[in-house]
């Protein structure tokens, strides 16, 4: 049985699973399903089509599956699904999809959503995903695996950041982020990459190598992008590893952080 506290409202036609814990003036809407092993903390609301996996936490104050932001939402049926191990901590905000779009926003796995951050309607966040304090996605943004985003990074709606990408704090980024690189500033700039992260992450030398050198082509031989977007095409046919950055291209609408 999932544990309620009395002064917590859920409503009757919610799914809550065993070994689920909602908290002191929580509240729980109709259409939420919450899955085994995740907790609640008191004062969150958890509304809209919102489906939430395992072992999520949600400190106090949270704002989950809420109403977009967004004057042309007319109420659609629209989503939120959250996947599994994810932590949101105090006063973080999640909106749900809007039908210009997908009609769906999600996280997957594993994400680290520190206070106050806002992850706006129809945004896509990967896995392993960190948002530090106030960190915020305007619409329709996409989050690549492993990226970190510094307390206070403001991301430009519909613009992609690349997976293991990093941005420090209080960056403004207007444009897409390729994977792997680390970018800061007010608008936002591309810096070199995140070498620390991958050591961690147990990429080898040699895969840290041609991430050097496909970011070499990308912003310091003074090729067009097409051109070292075909460059590194190539390369990634024999280092795997670079199939991240030929994702990216293919995703990439906007330009790119320079």
């Amino acid at each position: 049985m999932p544990i309620i506290h009395p002064t917590a409202l859920v409503d009757l036609s919610a799914s809550i699973a065993d070994n689920v814990i909602i908290g002191a003036y929580s509240m729980v809407g109709p259409n939420v399903t919450i899955a085994s092993g995740t907790v609640v903390e008191s004062h969150c609301v958890i509304e809209g089509h919102t489906q939430i996996g395992e072992n999520n936490t949600f400190h106090s104050f949270c704002s989950v599956g809420c109403v977009p932001q967004d004057k042309k939402y007319n109420a659609e049926p629209t989503r939120l699904t959250i996947g599994n191990g994810n932590t949101f901590f105090q006063n973080v905000t999640i909106s749900i999809g809007t039908s210009q779009d997908r009609g769906l926003t999600s996280i997957a796995d594993n994400c680290w959503v520190m206070a106050y951050a806002h992850i706006a309607h129809d945004c896509i966040v990967g896995s392993n995903v960190i948002l530090a304090n106030n960190a915020t996605l305007a619409g329709h943004v996409s989050v690549g695996d492993y990226a970190i985003l510094g307390g206070l990074t403001a991301v430009h709606q519909f613009c992609v950041i690349g997976e293991h990408a990093m941005a420090g704090g209080g960056s403004i980024i207007v444009q897409d982020l390729p994977p792997f690189v680390m970018c800061e500033g007010n608008r936002a700039t591309a810096r070199s990459i995140n070498i620390e992260g991958l050591k961690r992450r147990g990429f080898s030398l040699d895969e840290i190598a041609s991430v050097k050198k496909a970011y070499k082509t990308l912003y310091r031989e003074g090729t067009s992008y097409e051109v070292a977007v075909n460059l590194i095409r190539e390369q990634a046919v024999f280092m795997p590893v670079l199939q991240c950055f030929v994702n990216f291209f293919d995703q990439s609408k906007r330009g790119i952080v320079r």
